[in-house]
């Protein structure tokens, strides 16, 4: 949960559909906001509360704010399959999915660490949704560090899921991180420079 100190804390709430299992709060009202926590594939609600700043307290007086748990994350109630094909689509699936479970068509996002790379993927799925996008802190990948990402996984995130989930296996964690973080090298990994040139209101970017 969202856990705040000195707060009432926010029912759990899940969407089911098998084999999904969504794990989302809400707090405030307002236009919605979709907001995605920091902590890479074990990004969590909870994390939220431990960013450079709590977005929950500080915009839940102004907009209907929306969080869930990441897909698989250990330490988190989310579940479903490892879509090992289509690793980051899955995530976005899950959030959109979660939209439209709330009968929210619109919305704005703010993405933290790992949301940065989600938020891109949204923007790129369903641009006639997102009026607004935030990256604070995004992950990327660098020429000099590309395996980052892969190798930390492969020993932190995949061998703790894989003791919880018997029906994953590390061979199966292996492929969903190389499509995940080395089949498209680019720096923010879901989409191209061209497509974040293009966008409205879009800075240059400076690795071309």
């Amino acid at each position: 949960m969202l856990n705040r100190p000195g707060k009432e804390e926010l029912p759990c709430r899940f969407t089911k559909k098998a084999p999904f299992r969504i794990h989302y709060e809400e707090a405030g009202s307002g236009f919605p906001l979709l907001l995605i926590a920091g902590g890479g594939l074990n990004s969590t609600m909870s994390a939220l509360t431990s960013g450079p700043f709590n977005p929950i307290e500080e915009f839940k007086g102004e907009y209907r704010c929306v969080a869930s748990d990441l897909r698989n994350a250990n330490g988190g109630q989310s579940s479903g399959p490892l879509e090992i094909d289509r690793p980051w689509d899955s995530y976005t699936d899950d959030h959109l999915g979660l939209m439209d479970h709330l009968g929210i068509g619109k919305f704005m996002v703010m993405g933290f660490c790992i949301g940065g790379p989600l938020v891109w993927n949204l923007l790129r799925r369903a641009p006639d949704r997102i009026v607004a996008a935030v990256l604070a802190q995004p992950s990327g990948s660098r020429p000099e560090a590309r395996d980052l990402f892969y190798e930390g996984n492969m020993k932190t995130w995949g061998p703790a899921l894989t003791a919880r989930r018997p029906d994953i296996t590390m061979e199966m964690v292996d492929k969903f991180l190389t499509r995940m973080y080395r089949t498209n090298p680019d720096f923010v990994f879901t989409v191209t420079p061209r497509f974040r040139a293009q966008l409205p209101d879009a800075r240059p970017d400076p690795a071309g």
